[in-house]
């Protein structure tokens, strides 16, 4: 299956929110070991707006953002400074090289079949004292995923489309996290919010999918403008019985699940 491919640009227009939970995640992160200098790694760096909040919050830290976006990395190194640098790498594959006193992840590894397996190389590469913590959607299940996966199985998209979004095993319950993070020598914290975003603007639902969820449908149809065109009209048409536009904006809940893992010093 193709990589999606991804538009900074769309997926910063709604960054207050996207960034928030990220915001919340750190709010529960230990200062990282390491000091006077932590090394700190974020996975899935995208745009490099949420790097850039960890190295303000720990301006000696050396901190790398990884991506395998090329998009993505074009951008978010418009932030690089002598202490934060950015450098391609899948979270599939990326295994520590060096002790690390924080691994963080933000709204990544839902897109990253299986990472759970990957948690053990992780917490392995953290230094005595170190943090993997991250945030990931949990609303797979809520009509903006739901009514998008409907209508590519649909028998006019199937056969374009069929098998390319991701459902709600893309990620675990709060309680399978729990069960793959604790273990002998480190503490997990895990839980989960339900933010209500008030979007701004006319199918400001579709707007943010468009940044995010919709990224594969629209690599797949990127070839065909007509197509593409006439599937985001239908799915706009849902969206707008889904998510009705009020008086003050779009109602948009949206379900997180947040990780903090601690290695024992």
């Amino acid at each position: 299956m193709t990589a999606p491919l991804w538009d900074p640009q769309q997926y910063l227009r709604h960054a207050d929110h996207r960034t928030r939970p990220f915001r919340d995640l750190l709010a529960r992160v230990p200062e990282p070991p390491g000091a006077p200098a932590p090394r700190i790694a974020d996975l899935g760096c995208g745009a490099g707006n949420v790097t850039a909040l960890l190295a303000e919050r720990w301006p000696a830290a050396r901190v790398t953002g990884y991506d395998n976006s090329p998009q993505m990395l074009e951008r978010a190194r418009e932030h690089a400074t002598p202490l934060l640098d950015f450098a391609e790498a899948d979270a599939a594959t990326w295994t520590p090289a060096e002790p690390y006193g924080l691994i963080v992840s933000n709204a990544l590894l839902q897109w990253v079949p299986g990472h759970a397996d990957r948690f053990p190389d992780w917490l392995d590469g953290l230094a005595p004292g170190g943090t993997l913590a991250f945030q990931v959607p949990g609303n797979f299940d809520q009509p903006s995923h739901a009514l998008m996966r409907e209508l590519a199985g649909s028998p006019r998209w199937r056969a374009r489309l069929g098998g390319r979004l991701r459902h709600a095993d893309a990620v675990l319950s709060p309680a399978g996290y729990l069960d793959r993070l604790t273990g002998p020598g480190r503490t997990a914290d895990v839980w989960e919010t339900t933010y209500l975003h008030l979007l701004p603007g006319r199918d400001a639902v579709l707007d943010w999918v468009k940044g995010t969820g919709l990224r594969p449908v629209l690599t797949a149809l990127a070839d065909d403008e007509e197509a593409r065109d006439a599937f985001l009209a239908d799915y706009r048409d849902l969206l707008r019985t889904a998510y009705p536009e009020g008086p003050h904006g779009t109602l948009f809940p949206f379900r997180r699940i947040f990780a903090v893992t601690h290695r024992e010093k």
